[in-house]
């Protein structure tokens, strides 16, 4: 049989060249090592004889079952080689069994049961390889740090949401340069942040408080099919203003669900593929911008200026002075939809469904809180008063420890980078797409007590363990990149659970739901059917 042997390299440059020879027929390769591999046969060995034995073994086994099994065995060869050579300091990798698909149907299957097998197995970083591709996995707060901290020359998120730009719109968010994403964020922030969000706490309320008027007595409800109605209803006014809310809400929301059921999972890898949801999409985004573009020439010729962030879009401009035209408006518009439709939905549920499962200990201390500091503001609800209700914040960022919508968030590596973990380093190679997970992060052991229990009185003081290690709660991301919307997302689920804990009664029907990973924003499953009996009704 052929003889493995080895000898080392003296002055080798990286990578060095790895030589398989077989007579005088030489296979090379290149790798990442610091020896030459050579496999030599024996000097009487000749093509002749090789031949000969081939013919006969073909008369015992069927070529095709042979060439099968050579693949296997020279696949599982170079398997074995590849892991013998592969540098130490890369992060452990998983690639399953099958060539080029890896891990890739595991992955297809329960995305976030894989990674926390994984997590399990490896800590706090690993590597799955998949379809040709590297997905790097940072898990716990010294993981997180490293990937929410770093510029985006070195982990950027331009080159993974890609599938964005059909929605957006060309030059929104992702689809422009650092420097122009930038303004444009500039200008989300001053919609988001400070007295103007402070100034949309009467625009939800009006919305939330008209909506539960339907419920009157008893009766039974799916939470989050509410909770999805109530949040575009709310986004329609303080986002796009009375004249979008009043007369063409209808349309908006047609072309928003147009828009919505146009990102499926395979816009990830081909977002302009031509199938009849992605025609639906494209054509749903140019009656928008239609839409919105008679809404904004109205506005000016009229002189009106709305509070709402159609108006800042529509006043904003560029550094260089140039303002910004109906297209950016309304693609700007369309991200804010998207970001904080979905993601406020399905917090919005989880809190109430959370609460619910465990009603008898939480309910009434919610409802006591809730009618202590109503009292305290005359019973009315205001921006103020929902900033003291801390029980019920707590319960939010529980739900949303426990549940986030968005269970992983990735960028890709555009340089050779070094993460020193909490007990070794890694090299995180140029063109890995780094994953972060914030489902299995936000329950790594050691960052919070018990991490599997709903216990929202972790976040409250005395034990704030949010606090204890930063990066260990990351329910709206962190660092360079921390969401925008996280004062309005607040602000919102808030002002909805304050009108409901004041005016119902409130039971789980049935059993807690479990969460649905087949989507792409994870809510829970139906059904999530809520009883309500109303208590006051005076509202």
């Amino acid at each position: 049989p052929p003889c493995l042997t080895t000898r080392s390299i003296k002055d080798a440059r990286s990578p060095l060249e790895t030589s398989f020879s077989f007579s005088r027929y030489s296979l090379y390769r290149r790798a990442r090592m610091d020896q030459l591999l050579k496999i030599d046969l024996p000097k009487d060995f000749s093509q002749e004889s090789l031949m000969a034995f081939y013919e006969e073994l073909t008369q015992v086994v069927h070529p095709a079952a042979l060439i099968a099994a050579a693949c296997v065995v020279l696949y599982t060869f170079f398997c074995v080689l590849q892991s013998l050579l592969r540098d130490s300091k890369l992060p452990p990798i998983v690639s399953g069994w099958i060539p080029f698909v890896g891990a890739g149907i595991q992955f297809v299957k329960d995305p976030l049961a894989l990674a926390r097998r994984n997590i399990t197995r490896h800590g706090e970083c690993f590597t799955l390889s998949m379809f040709g591709q590297r997905l790097t996995f940072f898990v716990g707060p010294t993981a997180h740090k490293f990937f929410f901290c770093r510029k985006d020359e070195e982990l950027s998120q331009r080159e993974v949401y890609t599938f964005s730009v059909p929605i957006f719109g060309e030059n929104i968010v992702y689809d422009c340069d650092e420097g122009t994403r930038l303004e444009q964020f500039r200008l989300l922030a001053l919609a988001l942040k400070g007295e103007k969000v402070k100034s949309y706490t009467p625009i939800i309320l009006r919305e939330a408080e008209d909506y539960f008027k339907q419920w009157t007595g008893e009766g039974k409800v799916c939470l989050r099919s509410a909770m999805s109605e109530l949040i575009i209803l709310t986004a329609s006014r303080a986002l796009m203003g009375d004249e979008v809310r009043e007369n063409l809400f209808a349309d908006v929301s047609r072309l928003y669900s147009q828009l919505d059921e146009g990102l499926k999972p395979i816009s990830f890898f081909l977002p302009y593929l031509p199938i009849p949801a992605h025609k639906r999409r494209d054509a749903a985004r140019e009656e928008m911008i239609q839409l919105f573009s008679k809404v904004i020439k109205k506005r000016r010729e009229e002189g009106r200026h709305g509070d709402d962030m159609l108006q800042v879009f529509m006043d904003g401009q560029y550094k260089d002075g140039r303002k910004f035209t109906d297209q950016e408006v309304t693609g700007l518009l369309i991200a804010l939809l998207f970001a904080g439709q979905h993601t406020s939905s399905v917090s919005s549920t989880w809190t109430g469904l959370l609460v619910l499962d465990q009603k008898e200990k939480y309910w009434p201390r919610l409802q006591e809180e809730n009618k202590k500091i109503l009292k305290k503001f005359d019973n009315k609800i205001t921006f103020e008063a929902l900033q003291e209700m801390e029980m019920l914040g707590a319960c939010i960022r529980e739900a949303i420890r426990m549940y986030p919508p968005l269970i992983f968030l990735m960028r890709k590596v555009k340089k050779d980078l070094t993460f020193q973990g909490e007990n070794r380093q890694y090299k995180i190679p140029k063109g890995d797409i780094a994953f972060v997970s914030p489902a299995a992060g936000m329950r790594y052991p050691g960052s919070f007590t018990n991490p599997d229990t709903y216990d929202p009185e972790r976040f409250m003081a005395p034990r704030e363990e949010d606090k204890a290690k930063s990066y260990a709660w990351i329910g709206f991301g962190g660092g360079r990149h921390g969401c925008m919307g996280e004062i309005y997302a607040y602000l919102q689920i808030k002002i909805i659970w304050t009108v409901l804990l004041r005016d119902f009664d409130m039971t789980l029907d049935g059993a807690l739901p479990k969460p649905n990973y087949e989507a792409l924003v994870v809510g829970p499953a139906n059904p999530c059917d809520v009883i309500y009996k109303r208590t006051n009704t005076q509202k």
